[in-house]
């Protein structure tokens, strides 16, 4: 757990209750703090006066709703990532109060930075991006492991940031963030920040695709001069921003390395793999790992879970999970990486078209919908000429794919589209898509 002295004596209101609000709420009672906690589900409610009846009797922890409580004295509103600041009445309530929105990652800053004052240094990674940043996060941090450098992992991906184990004076924390999560910090100066490409995403919680790109641009900003800022220079946005970075840029491009290279990394095919590779590489350059273990850990990379990976081969047919592909610029290097494919996609659409999957519809053998956006890309897909069946439900195009692929063909769930039409996220979508795959006869 992270604690500091920086947070000891102060007093802070904790919204929202997963994992990351309650590695907060232990770091900061760790620190000595005072906490306020809330959040709308009284499930979760309940389990906090469980989880901490020591610190509410002692009257270090509080569980009540802070837009309704006195807050007189209080340091911040820590918020989770996911609380939409753009609708949530507690924006306007912490700017009448004068009281700062942060979230974890903020709080690690100011930890660290207290350290490095105290003469520990911890380089921090900080990766952003649309698609690939969670791959390119765990490939960086499985570099460093294969070098045998202390590294963690953590803040969109693995766990909580505030929960884990403090690194040794120069451990390397590698951290994956999300527009959500860089629009709550202010003070984090990566040594290295790395963005991967911009589409557009999550428009409605910035207001646009203007207001998403400064959110991604915001961790470059908070970069001292003497730092580095990896950029992947394929995109247009991603070059805008690459000439306004304070700190020394280094740009990369997919096509820096040859398709002959990228045959010795199975868990790294196509060319939005090529791109991740290429930013890990530049990253561990400039830390200066050895190029035979960059190469040797490139190759024995495993890979993450819902992205690219491969579930399983029956009769000579490959089945894929690569449902973190919640958009069409995350799926067309999918459609890009294998000659013939029995393409699964829908859920709740992104944008009206799949335009950036159009230069790979060659490549689709037929497309089963499914979901929200099942009829409207069923129809796309038939205006350019690929044979679609809708499906509607994922269990019914896995059954179907799988009845019509033949050797050497390839069923890739790679949908395209958020899922919350008919999951709770893409890990769970994922999951039921190797189940339905394990299920078939």
């Amino acid at each position: 757990m992270i604690i500091s002295p920086v947070f000891s004596g102060k007093f802070y209101a904790v919204l929202g209750l997963a994992r990351s609000g309650l590695a907060t709420i232990d770091a900061l009672l760790a620190s000595k703090a005072k906490v306020m906690a809330w959040d709308n589900r009284s499930e979760a409610r309940m389990a906090l006066q469980t989880r901490y009846a020591l610190a509410i009797a002692r009257g270090d922890l509080l569980i009540s709703d802070p837009m309704v409580s006195d807050v007189f004295g209080l340091t911040a509103f820590v918020v989770s990532p996911g609380i939409p600041l753009n609708r949530h009445p507690i924006t306007i309530f912490a700017k009448e109060a004068g009281i700062p929105i942060i979230g974890d990652i903020e709080l690690f800053a100011q930890a660290r930075n207290f350290w490095q004052k105290s003469g520990k240094h911890c380089p921090v990674i900080g990766i952003t991006g649309t698609n690939g940043k969670s791959t390119t996060t765990a490939l960086i941090h499985h570099i460093l492991k294969e070098a045998g450098r202390a590294t963690v992992m953590g803040g969109n991906i693995g766990l909580p940031l505030l929960a884990a184990t403090p690194l040794p004076d120069g451990g390397i924390y590698v951290l994956e963030l999300s527009s959500y999560q860089i629009d709550l910090t202010f003070s984090l100066d990566c040594d290295i920040a790395v963005l991967t490409n911009i589409t557009p995403d999550h428009l409605d919680r910035h207001g646009g695709f203007d207001g998403y790109m400064k959110a991604k641009a915001r961790l470059f900003g908070m970069q001292s001069s003497t730092h580095y800022a990896v950029i992947a220079t394929d995109d247009i946005p991603s070059r805008v921003i690459s000439k306004k970075c304070p700190a020394r840029v280094v740009t990369v491009h997919a096509d820096n390395i040859t398709a002959e290279e990228q045959i010795d990394w199975p868990a790294l095919q196509g060319p939005h793999n090529a791109q991740n590779a290429v930013i890990a590489i530049a990253v561990m350059r400039l830390i200066g790992i050895d190029e035979t273990i960059i190469s040797k850990a490139l190759a024995n990379y495993p890979g993450l879970p819902h992205r690219m990976q491969r579930v399983a081969e029956r009769n000579g047919v490959l089945f894929i999970n690569d449902s973190k592909a919640t958009n069409a610029t995350a799926t067309a290097p999918a459609l890009a990486a294998f000659p013939a494919i029995h393409w699964i996609l829908g859920g709740v659409p992104k944008t009206e078209d799949l335009d950036p999957c159009k230069p790979y519809y060659n490549h689709v053998k037929q497309a089963y919908t499914i979901g929200q956006a099942g009829p409207a890309y069923a129809a796309l897909l038939r205006e350019s000429g690929v044979a679609v069946v809708e499906c509607e439900t994922l269990e019914k195009a896995v059954t179907m794919a799988a009845q019509a692929a033949r050797n050497d063909e390839v069923v890739m769930l790679t949908p395209a589209c958020a899922s919350f039409d008919q999951f709770s996220d893409y890990e769970a979508r994922g999951q039921a898509f190797q189940q339905f795959v394990e299920a078939l006869d």
